[in-house]
């Protein structure tokens, strides 16, 4: 059994608050998204995440070590947002959508969103980008028809943001997920730029400037594949009792 252990750096008052989840299980658009929102909305760190199936690395940042997977908030604008820049393997999904939304229901947090891209084909590159969205609970879907987002009507959400949209139901949260099409030959900055757009009409407290955000995207997404690459050695080691 995988266990996933939070450690918490610093306590919020973060009742009411929305989570935004930048785990990378399908393509980096939510991590992209996340990690621009992390620095635009100036979130504090306030917990980390750490398991034995993790990769055995270090994330410098402005000199300083960083768990690979982390969680930064603000108790003011009601913001959460959890990220990780390594590859997750799918067999770690399943435990960290669970903890993820323990830990929610333990904050009294009142949203998941979860961007998660799927590939399009024939999507021409000067098209906007016909972003779609499921509800875990019926409060979630009038939310999404409030903030004039479409619903899917039929379809599969693959990775954590399915896991989530399926416990959310279960246990009477509130999850979105926000389904971005892509398509292999267009990166995927353009839909993390979409996925933001989606992100702040659902949160009435935060007011992003997606203005820079096209350019910030690709310096981000240039970023990502760095660290995945460093990173790369250690993510394919399976981890001690993995086949157990």
């Amino acid at each position: 059994m995988v266990e996933i252990e939070l450690r918490e750096f610093k306590k919020m008052n973060l009742n009411g608050a929305t989570i935004i989840d930048g785990f990378p299980s399908v393509g980096m658009v939510n991590t992209i998204a996340a990690n621009y929102l992390l620095a635009t909305l100036n979130l504090d760190q306030i917990a980390a995440l750490d398991s034995d199936r993790f990769p055995a690395v270090s994330m410098i940042y402005a000199n300083k070590p960083k768990f690979p997977a982390r969680i930064y908030a603000s108790e003011k604008l009601k913001t959460v947002v959890f990220l990780s820049e390594f590859r997750i393997l799918p067999y770690l999904y399943r435990p960290l959508a669970k903890t993820l939304l323990n830990w929610a229901k333990e904050q009294k947090c009142s949203l998941i969103i979860s961007p998660v891209g799927y590939p399009v084909q024939l999507l021409s590159i000067e098209k906007e980008l016909d972003v779609m969205g499921v509800g875990s609970t019926d409060r979630a879907r009038q939310r999404l028809v409030s903030s004039d987002i479409k619903q899917l009507n039929i379809g599969i959400i693959p990775g954590i943001s399915g896991l989530l949209l399926n416990e959310g139901r279960w246990a009477n949260f509130d999850v979105i997920s926000l389904i971005i099409p892509i398509q292999p030959d267009i990166p995927e900055v353009k839909a993390a730029v979409r996925a933001v757009e989606m992100i702040d009409k659902l949160i009435p407290e935060i007011k992003v400037d997606v203005a820079p955000l096209h350019q910030e995207a690709e310096r981000i997404a240039e970023r990502l594949k760095v660290l995945r690459k460093q990173a790369k050695p250690m993510e394919s080691q399976p981890p001690w009792g993995i086949y157990e």
